[in-house]
């Protein structure tokens, strides 16, 4: 009999498991095409195919072909195996196969976070129906549940934390060096995918340093030093093993890890509650706390509130139970982890962007917690009205966000409850971060196919090429990607956020897809044609240009509009000059705190944004900050240099003339004094500007970037994002700040405004620094 086997058993003992898990698998099935291609995916990809490269034996030149070098650090535990199994086993081609294999394995990575919660909370509670429960309210997170097909960064994350938080559970109830072993390679695995993992491991400790203290016997306290320091050697030794950028000199490597991520810049503003907040400078403590109780369906945060207090009124009544291993220590637990990474989070100053993306895994706690609260609101009180009324609470809460999932499919990443106010997509628009994934585009994506079921279709290089790779073979190959448009042609598109090109002020209708309810896409397609060219013709009857030069610049209110009549095709090439945008503000405490240094916002622009060439003729959009604005300076360059900048006052007035900087004054000035340093280049110092000269420099001289590292006299002068570091970091190239004349090389760079005590400077390449130089500025200029 089946019954009497194994799996028989096992079946018989938690069917009802299994047939939640196959409705939810049914359901994805039918489901995971409707999901375009998450903003990681790339990278994600790319990060897995140089550890797989590290391990086939391309060594350290697998990770120097890689974007950005840290992102060598970034850990491919689940990556490197999801890219091995589809694109080296099976060889899947197709990108639209792979994208959408790759949503399917994801899912169900998922999916096997749910029953490891249900796992948990059967082993906690030892209630089946409790276990459940807690099943249906991990899956049934809105967000996450739409991540969980197109999120291979933060989902793995969230279900690795779930996996680990059972470990840790098992660990400490069986209380076994295998179980100790086992959770720490659990730990392990989870710090590789994300370093914040590694507060789950640091509970670990700190719990079994308590069991140390009340080992009552010589015998017990060697069993928890054993079993605890075999978890911590577990979980470094699988950290180490599953992260190949460390191979070849793990603590050096780890250092340079550690100051990556304290280092490492991002500078993106995040919308909370209406105002555009600096994600370098950490987020106000209300921000992570606002976010879940606004995306998370209320019955699991009133639940888990009750389940948090339920826990600390047991531990009031029995204060010695917390401090031993036993369910109340472990609930207790899970109670304070969300609690303790959101203060973590905000005396840190943690670099926080796109909603709380990066803080799914503090969902893992909250179903298990749920539940606990179920279980004390229908045992504990008296009656039966509150177990009715608890029940029904759950009832109505997995009632209300099942129905609100259908209804918004498949943009649940957008999902708010009735807790923020969601009258009109604009109001959460105005309001909250939305469409990080830009879900959207996708479905705008197909209208215009089926629109158009022939021919080809011409759209705006960006947003449309990232979501192209998942539509039908025919469809990719009728997309081209382009800015050179024609006026007399159709078929063209570009994709603009609602907050521009989309408001119902714009005199150009837009091609739009919106829910209503509860999320909203926000993004439509345009007809490039006539947006850029609405914008030309108000310039031009606006008058004369605030400046003449390359471009025409024309200013209607925040608006900048460049014009140039019969401009290249190069201008709009893939490899076309760049804009650079630089505002200086009135008050300089408007500027974004990450700019502070400068003195300027960095509005730099490119072909992916606000360019179109129609019939021969350029046209390019800027928006100015809000705040009152004292002058910019604009103009086009590339990695050779600076073609043509321009400075002016809002006004007009103060319009300095293009003109290419005056190296040959530079020199002369320069070399009317003694060098601060001699080495391969001499450094001089003229006014508040370093030259850097080099007489008959050869390629490699020419081509080596700079890094130039500023010391203040007052460390209070530095950019926040600096201080710690303690000086001021203005690397550059000298295509950037000079020039090559006749076999020389200049470069000019301009110090900052503050008091400067020393300069440190050199050229370095991917093998290290070529030379170096540290000096002091006379009495300390």
């Amino acid at each position: 009999m089946i019954s009497a086997s194994p799996i028989g058993r096992l079946i018989a003992a938690h069917w009802a498991l299994l047939a939640v898990v196959a409705l939810f698998l049914l359901v994805g099935a039918l489901a995971f095409d409707d999901y375009s291609v998450g903003g990681d995916t790339r990278p994600q990809r790319v990060i897995g195919n140089a550890a797989l490269n590290y391990l086939a034996g391309d060594g350290e030149r697998a990770f120097d072909r890689l974007r950005v070098s840290w992102d060598r650090y970034f850990g491919a535990a689940f990556e490197a195996p999801l890219v091995l199994l589809l694109e080296r086993i099976i060889g899947v081609e197709d990108s639209r196969d792979l994208l959408l294999r790759r949503h399917l394995l994801t899912h169900l990575f998922f999916l096997t976070g749910g029953v490891f919660c249900y796992l948990l909370v059967l082993r906690l509670c030892d209630n089946r129906r409790l276990a459940l429960i807690a099943l249906a309210l991990f899956l049934l997170h809105p967000r996450l549940y739409a991540h969980s097909f197109f999120n291979s960064k933060d989902i793995p994350f969230v279900v690795m934390f779930m996996i680990a938080l059972y470990f840790t559970h098992r660990a400490f109830r069986r209380d076994t060096l295998a179980a100790f072993l086992l959770c720490g390679v659990g730990v392990g695995l989870l710090v590789n995918l994300r370093i914040m993992g590694i507060i789950l491991f640091a509970a670990v400790l700190a719990l079994r340093a308590l069991d140390l203290a009340f080992a009552g016997s010589a015998d017990g306290r060697g069993r928890v030093l054993l079993t605890g320091g075999a978890f911590a050697l577990a979980a470094m030794l699988t950290y180490h093993a599953s992260l190949p950028a460390l191979w070849t000199d793990p603590i050096g490597r780890f250092a340079d890890l550690v100051d990556v991520l304290r280092s490492r810049p991002h500078p993106l503003a995040n919308l909370f509650q209406g105002e555009q907040l600096p994600s370098l400078a950490g987020p106000p403590w209300d921000y992570v706390p606002v976010w879940v109780g606004i995306t998370t369906p209320p019955a699991t945060l009133l639940l888990a509130l009750a389940g948090t207090l339920a826990l600390a009124w047991r531990g009031l009544r029995q204060p010695r139970d917390m401090l031993r291993n036993g369910p109340l220590r472990f609930g207790l637990l899970l109670a304070a982890l969300p609690i303790a990474i959101m203060a973590g989070v905000v005396v840190l100053e943690t670099n926080i962007h796109d909603d709380w993306r990066h803080l799914y895994f503090l969902y893992a706690p909250l179903p298990p917690l749920a539940v606990i609260g179920l279980g004390w609101l229908t045992t504990v009180p008296r009656g039966r009205w509150p177990r009715a009324g608890a029940y029904a609470l759950l009832g109505a809460g997995v009632a209300v966000t099942i129905v609100s999932m259908v209804r918004i499919h498949p943009l649940q990443n957008d999902y708010f409850s009735f807790l923020v106010d969601r009258t009109t997509p604009e109001r959460l628009n105005d309001s909250y971060a939305m469409n990080y994934s830009q879900m959207s585009v996708l479905y705008l994506l197909r209208d215009i196919v089926r629109d158009h079921p022939s021919g080809t279709l011409f759209f705006s290089p960006g947003r449309a090429g990232e979501h192209q790779p998942i539509l039908p073979a025919d469809d990719r190959a009728r997309i081209v990607e382009t800015r050179d448009f024609r006026s007399g042609e159709r078929n063209f598109y570009e994709a603009h956020h609602i907050r521009g090109a989309c408001s119902p002020s714009t005199p150009v209708a837009p091609v739009s897809w919106t829910r209503r309810i509860y999320a909203s896409t926000l993004d439509c397609m345009i007809d490039p044609v006539a947006w850029f060219g609405h914008f030309r013709r108000e310039a031009l009857a606006s008058g004369e240009p605030l400046v003449r030069s390359a471009y025409d610049i024309h200013r209607d209110g925040r608006i900048l509009t460049y014009v140039r009549d019969g401009c290249p095709r190069d201008d709009v090439a893939r490899d076309a000059p760049r804009f650079f945008l630089h505002v200086v503000p009135v008050d300089a405490g408007d500027v974004p705190l990450w700019y502070r240094g400068y003195g300027f916002e960095n509005l730099d622009f490119f072909l992916q944004r606000g360019l179109a060439r129609i019939d021969g003729n350029c046209v390019a959009v800027a928006v100015l900050p809000d705040y009152p604005v004292a002058s910019i300076r604009t103009g086009q360059f590339t990695d050779d240099g600076v073609f043509w900048e321009v400075e002016f006052t809002p006004d007009g007035r103060g319009v300095v003339p293009p003109a290419a900087p005056d190296y040959a004054a530079a020199r002369r000035d320069a070399l009317a004094g003694e060098p601060l340093a001699r080495s391969v280049y001499d450094v001089h110092l003229a006014g508040r500007a370093l030259t850097y000269l080099r007489d008959g420099c050869t390629d490699e001289e020419a081509d080596a970037r700079f890094f130039l590292h500023v010391v203040p006299m007052d460390e209070g002068d530095l950019p926040e994002h600096r201080r710690e570091h303690g000086f001021d970091n203005l690397d550059f190239a000298l295509a950037a700040r000079g020039a090559r004349i006749d076999g020389n090389c200049i470069a000019v760079v301009p110090l900052p405004a503050y008091p400067v005590a020393t300069v440190r400077t050199g050229q370095y390449d991917g093998t290290g620094a070529l030379w170096t130089a540290e000096f002091a500025l006379p009495d300390g200029e």
